[in-house]
């Protein structure tokens, strides 16, 4: 048995989008487990499993994995999905491939700076797996990213958990040929598709940031300084204006497209 823990938040938007793709493209017996914390209760019809939720969106992931790991064998499947994240193919074969060498498959989104960490927009493993490392989606284990920066992010704590128990895990990386924004709208392994951001506004991830305008450096003769810095703060403000709406606008557009069940954006992005 497979079975699917995944978190909406605030907006039922998500929630046919995602349990559409679930029943068109997973071959397999699967169940339904979910948060939807802020959303008409309604929404949960297209669910198995409907707990309430308050907190962080690992906190809910967590507890979606204790209720399964109480109830499901050893050799079930978890499987960890975003909200915003679903199928484009048959996931089986991508996960029959990577449980074949390692125990645990994710996500890993070295688009963001190198991010190290498992993602939970994907991961599957085994729930004996799960019990036994045990799994953590919390933050809080830090590492140097490519610019030397300490960072910690969702998914932070289960690379510590894999690095000491010495556990393996199987990279599904970016395979976009066509990148509208260098985090969101990714498709990963040829197989699941993660817009980035559903249930938030636009926002500025750590590669955003690393890809900011030019600003002027400070000049020493301090009446110029004043000058200086407003243009500075005029140019950071125009760039995330720019940023802001491009995101906005890939959004809204691949939004339209997905819900209206058009085929062709996922070609486009590949």
């Amino acid at each position: 048995m497979l079975h699917i823990a995944t978190v909406h938040y605030g907006s039922p938007g998500w929630v046919e989008i995602q349990t559409r793709h679930l029943r068109e493209h997973v071959r397999v017996p699967y169940e339904t487990w979910t948060s939807l914390e802020g959303i008409d209760p309604s929404h949960g019809s297209h669910f198995d499993h409907v707990l309430d939720h308050r907190g962080r969106h690992s906190d809910k992931l967590n507890h979606l994995a204790i209720e399964i790991c109480a109830l499901a064998a050893d050799d079930d499947l978890i499987m960890f999905l975003d909200g915003d994240a679903f199928p484009i193919a048959d996931p089986m074969p991508l996960i029959e491939e990577g449980l074949g060498r390692a125990p645990l498959l994710a996500v890993r989104r070295v688009e963001n700076v190198s991010d190290r960490q498992p993602h939970p927009c994907f991961c599957v493993t085994t729930v004996g797996t799960w019990r036994t490392l045990p799994g953590d989606w919390s933050a809080g284990y830090s590492w140097p990213n490519v610019k030397g920066d300490l960072v910690s992010d969702v998914g932070g704590n289960l690379l510590r958990q894999l690095e000491l128990t010495q556990t393996p895990w199987v990279e599904v990386l970016r395979s976009n040929r066509v990148n509208l924004d260098p985090l969101f709208f990714g498709i990963y392994g040829d197989t699941i598709y993660h817009h980035g951001a559903g249930f938030r506004p636009s926002e500025f991830s750590r590669v955003h940031r690393g890809d900011g305008p030019d600003l002027i450096r400070p000049p020493k003769f301090a009446p110029l300084r004043a000058p200086v810095r407003m243009i500075n703060q005029h140019r950071k403000r125009r760039w995330r204006e720019g940023i802001r709406g491009g995101q906005d606008e890939h959004a809204a557009r691949l939004l339209s497209r997905i819900e209206r069940g058009d085929p062709t954006w996922v070609d486009e992005l590949r």
